[in-house]
């Protein structure tokens, strides 16, 4: 027999409406039966549709959560290479912000000192007292007014007001603040002593859980300017401010050189502290060069000795002396009075903290009578022996012009006039300059531009005054006569120094210093450039108006004779000028001088000294100055060992007879 097929399965078709079912399985289905006549059939309600269920495609949504994944992957992925790449080296320095800190490495500042390396100034160790306000916060401290206590403790360590320290701890959201800057070891170690005594209170109280007060009072180390010899050369070498910066005098002038270059240095940091195992970095500071001055001490301490003594005497505004060597130009002292004292800039006078010998202008009288001798000399005009006739007075321009003394008609020889400090004699000497008195203005306008007048000095000192000298064909009617022999012109100290040291020089000019060599970090010492020199007069001129100066000092009947040393020749010149007062803009009092220098017939020595209105006693310049010369120059004469001198001194003529 064949094999038999396997039965089919069934798949179930579409639903299909449902048939009366047969009343049996085998009987046949019967028609329907015939419709009444007459009558319509009914219509059949629709069939009702069986409700078909369908599985939904599950592409659409993950389709839409794989997008979203996408978005949020490329976020992250855009994010990470922002942080990593772009912005990595801004996110990296904010975190070192909080993980590293950094401090400035102050360097030491070089030392000044005398020509002998005596130390003017000098840094020692000190200490920035520092705090952290964090820990003075009430939820650090544990104290609800620990920044105020804090403060009075430290105030009268500090000398600084409670309240001012009280805002500093209470800065906000900081970890650092500065107290005060450049203290001593000896007040950090009472700070140290008293955050000792707070810290064991601390432990007994609280259970062993106290707070110190002071545990956040912090030190750095630093350096503090000092100034060995109080007010001695305040006003060369000026002073620093509270940063340690130069803000006056030499201390400005070169602070470049004696700053240095301040290092850095990085640590990693915890709560404000250093982690010791972090290990640091940093840039080491490069200490400042040291400056040696051509100044001798010793010599700059008499000289400030004597013109504060008689500033004092005479009740004066104020005094300089100027002690320079003849021949190197080296300024051996400078000083002035009043002073002040660097150590201690709240207790100085404002007026008196610069350096008046070159910041002052003022008209210096005879003094200045020397350039006009030696313009009439160089220029072949007279001779020393020259008689010149000099009446009781001179009509010139719109004025009568008379001399400091009221005298009959005199008989002088020109050097008679320099003795004398004749006033009229000055005015008809150099009117002999040229053929006509606009000429002879330029010519003796040619000589005081040549010796210096209405320029530097060349210290290059700040706020040094150049001195006032108006162009010949500007000066006025009076100007023209007044100039020769001190007035309408106006010099500072260091300048009318200047001249007299050019002719102790023999007709040279050297242009001052006050600077003598840099030692640098590596101990290497650098001298100062070599100063300018220029011929003035000749060294014939020269030699003449130093026998003529000498005059001025030996002659019983020169004014300088209180100048005199005994064993040396002394060449010199007096002057009393009227003063211009600097705040009522007209003549007020007078302006005493005297100008010289020592040996007369071999000069290594210039000595210059001036008073600012003396009201006590004598104004006179040989009276009041004279003395001071003489014992200024005394002092340096031995303090350098200059031997006396051998020679006997030209005595020149003073007078001459006059002819019947």
């Amino acid at each position: 027999m064949p094999p038999k097929e396997p039965p089919r399965r069934r798949v179930p078709g579409p639903a299909r409406p449902a048939r009366p079912r047969p009343a049996s399985a085998g009987a046949r289905t019967s028609r329907p039966a015939p419709r009444p006549a007459g009558r319509r059939p009914a219509p059949r309600p629709p069939a009702r549709q069986p409700r078909t269920i369908r599985l939904g495609s599950p592409r659409p949504r993950l389709r839409l959560v794989s997008l979203g994944l996408t978005l949020v992957m490329l976020a992250f992925v855009v994010r990470l290479l922002q942080v990593q790449a772009v912005d990595a080296s801004a996110y990296a320095a904010k975190a070192d912000k909080y993980r590293f800190q950094e401090y400035t490495l102050s360097a030491e500042r070089g030392e000044i000192t005398d020509r002998n390396g005596i130390a003017l100034a000098a840094s020692v160790d000190a200490y920035d007292i520092t705090a952290d306000p964090q820990l003075f916060t009430p939820e650090e401290s544990k104290v609800p007014d620990a920044p105020e206590q804090a403060a009075a403790l430290l105030a009268p360590l500090l000398g600084k007001e409670p309240a001012e320290l009280a805002k500093k701890l209470r800065t906000p959201k900081s970890r650092y603040t500065l107290l005060a800057r450049k203290q001593t070891p000896q007040v950090w170690n009472q700070i140290k002593d008293l955050r000792r005594v707070y810290g064991q209170k601390a432990q007994r109280s609280a259970g062993g859980n106290g707070v110190n007060l002071l545990g956040g009072v912090l030190s750095e180390p630093s350096t503090k300017r000092v100034y060995p010899n109080g007010e001695l050369a305040a006003g060369i070498l000026g002073y620093v401010n509270a940063e340690g910066k130069g803000a006056g005098g030499v201390e400005s002038m070169l602070d470049p050189a004696l700053a240095g270059q301040d290092g850095k240095i990085r640590f990693t940091q915890s709560g404000g502290r250093q982690v010791p195992t972090a290990g640091s970095r940093g840039t080491p500071a490069v200490p400042g060069s040291d400056i040696e001055l051509t100044i001798d001490r010793d010599i700059q301490w008499a000289a400030q000795q004597a013109i504060t003594e008689q500033v004092k005497k005479s009740k004066a505004d104020r005094g300089y002396v100027i002690v320079q060597n003849t021949r190197t130009g080296e300024v051996l002292a400078m000083a002035n009075a009043p002073g002040f004292d660097p150590n201690d800039l709240s207790a100085a006078n404002a007026a008196s903290m610069g350096n008046a010998a070159l910041q002052d202008a003022y008209e210096p009288g005879s003094t200045s009578k020397v350039m006009s001798m030696a313009a009439v000399l160089e220029e072949g005009k007279a001779a020393p022996d020259t008689h010149v006739t000099v009446p009781n007075r001179l009509h010139r321009g719109d004025r009568l012009f008379k001399d400091d003394v009221d005298h009959k008609t005199w008989y002088l020889t020109l050097n008679g006039v320099l003795a004398k400090s004749s006033n009229i004699g000055t005015i008809l000497a150099t009117g002999q300059l040229g053929a006509t008195q606009a000429e002879s203005n330029r010519v003796l306008h040619g000589y005081l531009r040549k010796f210096g007048i209405g320029s530097p000095t060349g210290l290059r000192y700040p706020g040094e005054t150049p001195g006032i000298l108006a162009k010949p064909q500007d000066w006025s009617t009076s100007q023209q006569y007044t100039i020769p022999f001190g007035q309408g012109l106006s010099v500072n100290a260091m300048q009318a120094a200047s001249v007299y040291s050019t002719i102790a020089n023999g007709g040279v000019r050297v242009e001052p210093t006050l600077v003598r060599g840099t030692k640098g970090p590596d101990g290497r010492f650098t001298p100062a450039p070599k100063a300018k020199e220029s011929r003035v007069v000749s060294e014939r001129t020269a030699d003449t108006l130093a026998k003529m100066l000498e005059s001025v000092v030996d002659d019983r009947e020169g004014t300088g004779t209180r100048a005199a040393i005994p064993g040396y020749r002394v060449a010199g010149k007096t002057g009393t000028a009227n003063r211009v007062d600097p705040e009522l803009g007209r003549y007020k009092g007078y302006t005493a001088s005297f100008a010289g220098f020592a040996p007369a017939d071999d000069p290594e020595i210039t000595v210059y000294c001036a008073i600012q209105n003396p009201t006590k006693g004598s104004y006179f310049g040989g009276q009041i100055c004279g003395p001071i010369y003489k014992k200024v120059m005394e002092f340096a004469l031995k303090t350098l060992h200059v031997a006396p001198t051998g020679s006997e001194p030209a005595r020149l003529p003073v007078t001459f007879e006059p002819t019947p």
